[in-house]
């Protein structure tokens, strides 16, 4: 890998927009090459689509979301709003276009080259996070233990076992194997009686998504680095200083260089800098419920695939949180109750046990999904500006992963093989 021309030295400090998952690893990555770190964050650490995902740190199952299969589903997704993919019918030319050529690329050949370009970011997905965790000041821990695919006719398993075989001929290790309806009973005791198969997937992770992205943020400042919430960056300056961070309402804070990492609002300061690929908000919702009181505890997830439901132990609290749909409306739109019942009544005859009418943590987080499937990671046109985000569902798998090969390319001016497929200005 040969060194950039245009690298001028490690920057000695680097200020990163965004507390979620993708900002906090970036913050973590560039302090263990010595690098001053500040965090910005308009709202609050892991506010965004950080807080109520699934949690699942699953690199053998983050897969391209464009696929043929996908394409069976739009016209229910304009049709019926209780499917799991939804685009409301509205005006939105911009929305039309990202969708009609997201659907372009729904082929086999192409899922094959995006899935190519993510195999590293999987690959290296779990080592990512093994380095987080040998900090003793991330209190935090991902999880081990099987998730459970259930499925209510047996049919219905095919879709995952192609997509599994696909997986592996991509070259990514999964390990996944029938069981019965007792082991299902014993690792999964919500599933409903009126499951009819289910295939148990070994070597993934899972986590509660907010503790740990708060545990993070901590772990951060104890190692000398600044995590500021309600800091809402209004633009950025470049000075003979370096970069100029301007926020509403505050003195704007200088830096070396500057991490653009804001999710599905990335366009909204990166645009300006050449990062033109088209990005949309997916929007995912969850809730969550208590566990059973009978003693059918869940220590382990649970997936529907064919209704698109996740269900995961949120350890602690006690609690099991339930997601799933993707939802493509504008980044700030409210939460539309509509789509929290839509999962309940796809889940009533999924589970047991559960009081799916005693919700909590009712939640809708934007994911930011580029057109073509891949991350945005590396630099801008702007010296010294840097994009990190763009990984759709996968940004709490992948994100630390991706956060340790742009560290290294911002403090050794070489580009990882691995993230020149990503470059944000492509």
């Amino acid at each position: 890998m040969a060194t950039s021309p245009q690298f001028r030295g490690a920057p000695e400090h680097v200020i990163v927009v965004g507390a979620g998952m993708v900002g906090l690893s970036t913050a973590w990555f560039l302090q263990q090459r010595g690098v001053q770190v500040t965090v910005l964050e308009r709202s609050a650490v892991a506010a965004g689509a950080s807080w109520g995902n699934a949690g699942w740190i699953t690199p053998a199952m983050a897969i391209p979301l464009a696929e043929p299969a996908v394409l069976r589903y739009g016209m229910k997704a304009v049709l019926d709003p209780s499917a799991p993919l939804h685009v409301p019918v509205r005006v939105d030319p911009q929305l039309w276009s990202f969708l009609l050529r997201f659907a372009a690329r729904c082929t086999a050949p192409t899922w094959r080259r995006t899935m190519a370009a993510l195999l590293p970011l999987n690959v290296h997905a779990l080592d990512a996070y093994d380095e987080l965790e040998t900090d003793p000041g991330l209190t935090e821990r991902l999880r081990s233990g099987p998730i459970i695919a259930a499925f209510r006719e047996d049919e219905h398993a095919d879709g995952l076992l192609t997509e599994f075989d696909q997986i592996r001929e991509a070259g990514m290790a999964l390990e996944a194997s029938d069981i019965t309806a007792e082991q299902v009973r014993e690792l999964a005791p919500v599933v409903a009686p009126n499951v009819s198969r289910a295939i148990r997937i070994d070597g993934q992770r899972f986590m509660d998504p907010g503790a740990y992205v708060a545990a993070l943020a901590t772990a951060v400042r104890a190692r000398g680095g600044e995590v500021r919430e309600g800091a809402d960056v209004r633009g950025l300056r470049h000075g003979p200083g370096g970069i100029s961070v301007d926020l509403v309402g505050a003195a704007p804070v200088r830096a070396d260089a500057v991490v653009l990492a804001t999710g599905a609002w990335l366009p909204t300061l990166a645009k300006q800098y050449g990062v033109r690929t088209s990005l949309r908000a997916g929007r995912g919702y969850s809730f969550s419920v208590s566990q059973p009181v009978d003693g059918r505890q869940v220590s382990n997830p649970i997936y529907f695939p064919y209704e698109r439901i996740v269900c995961t132990p949120l350890g602690q609290t006690g609690r099991i949180r339930m997601g799933g749909t993707m939802e493509f409306r504008p980044t700030d739109d409210p939460l539309y109750p509509a789509r929290i019942d839509s999962i309940v009544a796809n889940a009533r005859p999924l589970v047991q046990g559960l009081d799916l009418n005693d919700r909590q943590d009712q939640w809708v987080g934007a994911r930011p999904v580029t057109v073509d499937g891949l991350p945005l990671v590396g630099p801008t046109k702007a010296p010294g500006v840097w994009a990190h985000g763009g990984h759709g569902m996968w940004g709490m798998c992948q994100g630390p992963a991706t956060a340790r090969l742009l560290a290294e390319q911002m403090t050794t001016g070489t580009t990882p093989a691995a993230l020149r497929p990503l470059a944000p200005t492509r």
